[in-house]
């Protein structure tokens, strides 16, 4: 019984991604040891350290087992995902390699097939929205590698619309009403996706699809699974779901209060420029 308990815990726990994680880390200490004269215990290599462990915190833990049983959990999963983990570990790079990555004459042909942070960032909030919706939702977690792969063309976009904020191009600096406009931008534009749950939590509440492919996924019933009590009664209800919406405006702009201020601390006062 005891063993097959362990076995259990042992699943929640995502080796492969643990591997690659590790693997991405060697990469960076081995290109930043050779190639600059950046310490290991200074901030950026900190910060993109911290970023790979996030990572691995809400992903590759039993955290990403819980996130699923509820929406407000769900959105925190979610927030971090988008949110947290892609300006740190653009923080994380150092601007040399920045500089040298935008030189390179592979990176010129294949940018331009990159879409503009602007494009990006109405990109992603439409995607998120979408993905959102209850039919939407169903739909993607009937099929792991579509839903795999929703997931993932976000995570791209994440990174192409915080680009501008955390890793700005120093040549490339905008005025500070231009930044401002981006930032506040970026907030409008997640506005949508966070109302979705506050306005269903006072219509009447939506199902979780979610939780449906978790309990197929451990063969067990959803009677069983809230028989066990894995979370208090305020989950899976409307405040569950005005708090999910809450949650993700409150951590959005936190991510965009920390990205500019280590941003700024990093660049030594520079202002955060917008990538046209």
């Amino acid at each position: 019984m005891f063993y097959a308990m362990w076995l259990e815990g042992q699943s929640l726990w995502n080796i492969p991604l643990l591997a690659c994680l590790i693997c991405i880390a060697v990469v960076y200490v081995v290109l930043v040891l050779s190639f600059t004269k950046i310490k290991l215990h200074q901030k950026k290599p900190l910060l993109f350290f911290l970023s790979l462990i996030i990572m691995y915190g809400t992903f590759g833990s039993p955290f990403e087992t819980i996130s699923h049983l509820s929406y407000s959990l769900h959105m925190l999963q979610m927030s971090i995902l988008y949110f947290i983990i892609p300006p740190l570990f653009l923080l994380g790079i150092p601007d040399s390699f920045l500089q040298q990555i935008r030189h390179l004459s592979i990176f010129v042909r294949v940018s331009k097939f990159f879409l503009p942070p602007i494009a990006a960032l109405y990109a992603f909030g439409a995607m998120f929205l979408m993905y959102h919706f209850p039919v939407v939702l169903t739909t993607l977690s009937q099929n792991s590698f579509v839903h795999n792969g929703y997931l993932f063309v976000l995570f791209v976009l994440s990174f192409r619309m915080w680009g501008p904020i955390a890793s700005p191009d120093s040549k490339k600096y905008g005025s500070k009403e231009k930044d401002k406009r981006y930032l506040f931008l970026s907030g409008l534009v997640l506005m949508p996706a966070c109302l979705l749950f506050i306005l269903t939590a006072f219509i009447g509440g939506m199902n979780n699809p979610l939780l449906t492919q978790l309990t197929a996924n451990l063969c067990i019933s959803p009677s069983q699974l809230s028989s066990l009590n894995i979370l208090p009664s305020p989950f899976n209800t409307r405040l569950d779901q005005l708090f999910a919406g809450i949650l993700m405006l409150g951590m959005h702009k936190f991510g965009l209060t920390l990205t500019v201020r280590l941003g700024k601390k990093m660049n030594s006062g520079n202002v955060v420029g917008i990538v046209d």
